[in-house]
């Protein structure tokens, strides 16, 4: 058996730099509209942190759900940032 090209959390299947309109997001579940972007250090100045609200806004006003995570969180947090996710996937 082949192993399945896209990854999974909980049972959902998330799709990796998903085309989204204009924008190509990290991480997308389908199933559950939700939308996983981490976020490195060339999201820390003002300009690109209101850049991030706006596309987020745009994204949320096509139906979707948008959780963010910076770089530090998934090094420092993992189990936390899982945790958060899969809690959202079932809700």
């Amino acid at each position: 058996m082949v192993p399945s090209a896209q990854p999974k959390l909980g049972g959902f299947k998330f799709t990796r730099q998903a085309p989204i309109g204009p924008w190509f997001v990290d991480f997308l579940c389908r199933e559950r509209g939700l939308i996983i972007e981490i976020d490195g250090a060339t999201h820390s100045t003002d300009e690109e942190c209101a850049r991030d609200v706006r596309r987020s806004a745009m994204l949320i006003e096509q139906g979707f759900e948008v959780l963010r995570f910076n770089n530090a969180e998934v090094f420092e947090n993992l189990d936390g940032v899982v945790e958060a996710i899969l809690a959202r996937l079932k809700k």
